[in-house]
C-alpha cells in the first residue's frame, strides 16, 4: 500500500505570523519555514514553548525568504537540537546572517530589560528564546540553492526554487513527492510580491498541481493600481504635507526590503526636486547591513542602479551604535527617520515614536501590514494614547498610511496567480493571513475552484495527502496550543493595556479628588461583583 504524506500547520494557520509546515513522507519530515510569532502577547508566547514536533527528527528546512516571521525561530530550532540543512537562495542566506544575528540581539536585550524589571519587582526571572551563539550556528547550516535548480532532501522527496517576487532572495517552493504509483506536486507560494514591485521581478510558477499552499495576507483587500510614477507622486504628498520647520517625518519600516524601497524613492524625489532636500536617517542597524547586501545583489534587483544611488546620496546617514540614535533627538529642522521595527513591536522605532508621538508637529507614516495587537495597529486604528515601554504616551502626532508598499499581493493578484497555477486536482490551503482576509481570498478562488477545494487549517491542524485530495487527520496537540478562536485577534493583554489608559483619561478629567474617588470605588465594586 502507498505511504500517503502528512502536512501539519504549526505557523500562520488562522493568523499572519509564525510560518511553519511540517511535511511527512514515511520517515522523512521536512520544515518549509520556521518563523517567529509575532502580534498579540498571547501569540509571541508560542516562541518560548516547545516545538509541537521533535527538533532532532527533522531531515531538512527549506526557508522560502529571510522575512523574521518565516525564518525567525531557526535559532530555536538549532538550539533544540537540529543540525541538518536549511536550503535557502543565496540572498536570502545572505540575508539571514545579518537578520538572525539581530533577533537575537533583539531577544537578549529586551529579556535582560524584563529581568531588571521583574527583580526589582521580586518576580522571576526569563531565559532569552535564543542567543547570538545560536544564531551564529544556524547560519552555518545554510546550504544556498539556485532558482531553478532541483534538490534532494530525502528519500522520495525533491524540490526546487521559483521567484516569488516578495523580497531579495524570496521564493516560492515547488515539491515533489514520488507516492507510490504516482508522484504528489505541491506548491508553497511563500509570501507573493504585488505587480509594481519597485525591486523586484514578478512572482513565476509552473501551472499543473495537486495542492497549492497559498498566503493569504492581504485576500480580502483590493487596491487601486500604483506604477512608479503614481507611487512616487503619493509618497511626496505625504513627505509635503508632514514638512514642518521643527517636525519629523517618522517612518516604521521592515529593515529589509521596505526600508530600501522607501530610501529609493526618496532620493529620487529629492534628486529631482519633487521634495525639498532633508536629513534621511536610517535609524537600524540591521537595516544599514540589510541595505549593503541589498547592494552586493544589486543586479538582481529591478532598479538597482537607482538603489545603489540613493545608498550613495549625502542625505543620508545610516546609525549604527545607540548614541549615534540617540543624537537624532537633537536634530533641528525638518528630518524623516526610517527605523525597525515596521510593525513599532521592538527595535529602536519604539523610542522614535515615544520621543514624537506626542508632538503635534510630526507625522507617523506607517508603510506595511500591522498585525493584530501591535502597537502599530493599535495606531492605525486611532488610539488617542499608548502604552511604550510602561510609559503613557498621548497621540498628537498626524497617523498616516500607505499601502503601496505592500511586499504582498492584494486579494485580486493573489486569485490571479492561483488561477494562473491551474489545473490544481486536490485543493489549496490558505495561510499567512487572518479571518477576513482568508474569507475574502477565499470567496475569490471559489468563483473558479470548488468550494471543497479551498482549505483554511487552524494551528496544527494535520491533513493526510491523497491523488484525489485532503482528509484532515485527528492527530493533533491537546490541549489546543492556542485556542484557535482567538488566533489572528487582541487579546486580554490589549484590552487590559487599553483599560488601564481608559481609567487614567477618566481620573485625569475628573473634577476633583472627591469625583475621582468615585471613578475608583466604582471600579471596586464591579471587581467584587465578578469575583461573587
Amino acid at each position: 500500500m502507498a505511504i500517503e504524506p502528512i502536512i501539519r500547520f504549526h505557523g500562520a494557520a488562522g493568523t499572519v505570523t509564525g510560518s511553519c509546515q511540517l511535511v511527512e513522507f514515511g520517515a522523512t519530515k521536512i520544515l518549509v519555514d520556521c518563523g517567529l510569532f509575532q502580534g498579540s502577547k498571547t501569540e509571541k508566547e508560542l516562541n518560548y514553548r516547545s516545538f509541537p514536533f521533535d527538533p532532532k527528527k527533522i531531515d531538512a528546512v527549506i526557508l522560502t525568504h529571510a522575512h523574521i516571521d518565516h525564518s525567525g525561530l531557526l535559532p530555536k530550532l538549532v538550539r533544540l537540537g537540529y543540525d541538518g540543512p536549511i536550503f535557502a537562495t543565496s540572498a536570502t542566506a545572505d540575508l539571514c546572517s545579518v537578520m538572525l544575528a539581530d533577533s537575537a540581539h533583539i531577544q537578549e536585550s529586551e529579556v535582560d530589560q524584563l529581568n531588571r524589571r521583574n527583580l526589582r519587582r521580586g518576580r522571576h526571572t526569563v531565559t532569552p528564546i535564543y542567543t547570538a551563539r545560536d544564531a551564529a550556528v544556524a547560519v552555518t547550516l545554510f546550504r544556498q540553492v539556485r532558482l531553478g535548480s532541483w534538490e534532494r532532501t530525502g528519500e522520495g522527496i525533491r524540490f526546487r526554487f521559483w521567484n516569488a517576487g516578495h523580497l531579495l532572495g524570496s521564493a516560492s517552493v515547488e515539491m515533489e513527492i514520488d507516492a507510490g504509483p504516482s508522484t504528489l506536486r505541491l506548491l508553497f507560494s511563500g509570501d507573493i510580491g504585488p505587480r509594481h514591485k519597485l525591486l523586484q521581478f514578478d512572482a513565476k510558477a509552473p501551472s499543473g498541481w495537486d495542492y497549492v499552499i497559498c498566503e493569504s495576507t492581504y485576500g480580502d483587500v483590493e487596491r487601486k493600481e500604483a506604477d512608479d510614477s503614481a507611487r512616487r507622486h503619493t509618497l511626496q504628498s505625504e513627505v509635503l504635507n508632514a514638512t514642518h520647520p521643527n517636525g519629523a517625518l517618522i517612518i516604521p519600516s521592515f529593515a529589509v526590503e521596505r526600508t530600501q524601497e522607501l530610501l529609493t524613492d526618496l532620493g529620487h524625489l529629492m534628486e529631482t526636486g519633487a521634495v525639498p532636500k532633508a536629513p534621511i536617517i536610517i535609524d537600524s542597524p540591521l537595516a544599514s547591513r540589510a541595505s549593503e547586501i541589498f547592494r552586493r545583489h544589486a543586479r538582481e534587483l529591478e532598479n538597482g542602479d537607482a538603489l545603489v544611488r540613493a545608498i550613495e546620496s549625502k542625505n543620508v546617514r545610516f546609525t549604527e551604535t545607540a548614541e549615534q540614535s540617540k543624537a537624532i533627538d537633537f536634530i533641528r529642522g525638518f528630518h524623516i527617520v526610517i527605523a525597525a521595527s515596521g510593525m513599532c513591536e521592538a527595535g529602536r522605532i519604539r523610542h522614535r515614536l515615544k520621543n514624537w508621538l506626542w508632538r503635534d508637529e510630526a507625522t507617523v507614516l506607517l508603510v506595511g501590514y500591522q498585525a493584530a495587537g501591535t502597537l502599530g495597529r493599535l495606531l492605525e486604528e486611532g488610539a488617542s494614547a499608548v502604552r511604550i515601554q510602561g510609559e503613557d504616551i498621548h497621540v498628537r502626532a498626524r497617523i498616516r498610511k500607505l499601502d503601496i508598499y505592500s511586499g504582498h499581493a492584494d486579494g485580486t493578484e493573489l486569485a490571479e496567480w492561483v488561477r494562473a497555477r491551474q489545473p490544481i486536482s486536490a485543493a489549496v490551503f490558505l495561510v499567512h493571513g487572518e479571518e477576513d482576509a482568508l474569507e475574502g481570498l477565499r470567496q475569490r478562488l471559489c468563483t473558479f475552484l470548488p468550494e471543497d477545494h479551498v482549505t483554511r487549517p487552524r494551528l496544527d491542524s494535520a491533513f493526510r495527502l491523497g491523488t484525489h485530495g485532503a482528509v484532515e487527520i485527528s492527530e493533533a496537540i491537546r490541549p489546543p496550543r492556542i485556542d484557535p478562536v482567538r488566533a489572528g485577534r487582541t487579546d486580554w493583554h490589549n484590552d487590559f493595556q487599553k483599560l488601564i489608559l481608559d481609567l487614567q483619561d477618566e481620573l485625569a478629567e475628573a473634577a476633583d479628588d472627591k469625583a475621582r474617588g468615585v471613578v475608583i470605588r466604582r471600579l471596586r465594586r464591579a471587581l467584587q461583583e465578578e469575583e461573587a
